[in-house]
């Protein structure tokens, strides 16, 4: 007989059991040769009893001959009942653990919830009991800004402002109307590329001319990212508008190294222009802002905010609130930074500039009018990304009330200047 003969055999004799029919018939025969030679032993040993187990290692299920029983209805029913309520709570248990998953997957998600300076990320998921337990560490804080370092952000004021300075005058006046630590000098990130886009536009270089933007323009500094690849083709005016509405670093760059004489003498333009304004707080190292070495004050702000008004394409470009450019590969949709552009029920902005680095904390300035009067707003190291716009609206709020007042005639008009200095 050859195995697979023997595994047939084997499993027309025994049926269907837990122990495969191959292994269950070369184990009987086995047994059978181990007893026949133990009985062997036991009679050339002597008379003595031989001593064999009592029960075999295993036994196999005999093939039963009689019919199964047929049970009654009444037993059949009952089965069918257990039957059913087995199921039903093996759902119901189902049912909770995927609720408990679910509770889990709400907790891994409230650990998630970003806070403005430090928050929890998730690094694992562990199951433990139906529950998801997560393991997270948290995220690296911002480092302060230089006004913060320095207390300014505790300076008080009656607007309750978030911003560590603020310098608001009336543009036709010069009259005061908030001044909080304007004499401050801090970082201003990118707020240079108002000075950028009058150095460029004081050269009255073409504004067809195409520029590309090298190597030379990325930024080795922080690390940022551009939207903007190297290589890409635009024109001077395309490079001026992005610049201005959506801060794009690399075209600033770009205007900068187009300069007769490089990015040096671009550079040198920039502080001899803020010198014949009278910025004596002020000094710039980059046309983009990404250094926390181009420093000014609110004071310095506000000449430099009120010239550029003069320039009607600063103007029209800083308020525009979108725009698309061809980079000779690809079309690209910018965006205005600032979020007071896009609003409706905003006050009407003549012209603005945004800026952030780590080290100048979130920045504004603008050109609006308030209630009738043309305003300069300088807002520096706000402490959150929406603050700044935040501090300019109550602002408005405040001046609105003012003038109210003024018209009149009623007292309170008497505190129309706010004055804070740390």
């Amino acid at each position: 007989m050859n195995p697979a003969q023997g595994k047939r055999k084997a499993h027309a004799q025994y049926g269907s059991t837990r122990v495969r029919p191959w292994i269950a018939h070369y184990t009987t025969r086995i047994y059978t040769q181990c007893m026949s030679t133990l009985l062997a032993f036991t009679v050339m040993l002597g008379p003595a009893t031989p001593v064999l187990a009592k029960e075999p290692i295993f036994t196999l299920p005999a093939k039963s001959s009689t019919p199964p029983s047929t049970s009654s209805p009444a037993q059949a029913s009952e089965k069918k009942q257990t039957k059913k309520s087995a199921v039903a709570q093996k759902k119901k248990g189902g049912a909770k653990k995927k609720k408990a998953r679910k509770s889990g997957r709400k907790i891994a998600k409230a650990a998630r919830v970003h806070r403005p300076v430090m928050h929890a990320r998730a690094k694992g998921v562990e199951k433990s009991s139906g529950m998801r337990k997560v393991m997270f560490t948290p995220a690296r804080a911002r480092p302060l800004s230089q006004g913060r370092a320095f207390g300014l952000h505790k300076t008080p004021d009656a607007l309750a402002l978030n911003s560590a300075v603020a310098y608001v005058i009336d543009q036709e006046t010069n009259e005061l109307l908030v001044d909080k630590n304007s004499r401050a000098v801090l970082p201003i990130a990118s707020i240079s590329k108002l000075m950028t886009a009058m150095v460029v536009l004081d050269a009255q270089q073409s504004l067809t001319d195409m520029l590309k933007v090298t190597n030379g323009d990325r930024d080795f500094q922080k690390g940022t990212h551009s939207r903007l690849s190297i290589g890409s083709r635009l024109s001077r005016q395309d490079m001026l508008h992005i610049a201005l509405m959506s801060s794009e670093n690399r075209a600033a760059s770009s205007l900068a190294n187009y300069y007769p004489g490089g990015k040096a003498a671009f550079v040198a333009a920039m502080n001899a222009k803020a010198m014949a304004l009278g910025m004596h707080d002020t000094h710039f190292v980059d046309p983009t802002g990404l250094t926390s070495r181009n420093v000014s004050s609110a004071r310095d702000l506000a000449k430099m905010v009120n010239m550029a008004y003069q320039y009607p394409l600063i103007r029209e470009f800083s308020t525009d609130t979108s725009h698309n450019v061809f980079t000779g590969q690809k079309t690209l949709h910018y965006k205005n930074s600032n979020a007071l552009i896009k609003r409706t029920t905003a006050f009407p902005i003549g012209l603005q500039k945004t800026g952030f680095i780590n080290e100048a904390g979130e920045c504004l300035v603008m050109q609006a009018t308030v209630a009738g009067r043309p305003l300069i707003m300088v807002l520096l190291d706000s402490s959150g990304k929406y603050s700044r716009f935040a501090d300019a609206l109550r602002i408005r709020s405040w001046v609105t009330k003012q003038t109210t007042y003024a018209a009149t005639g009623n007292n309170r008009a008497s505190t129309s200047t706010l004055v804070s200095q740390n």
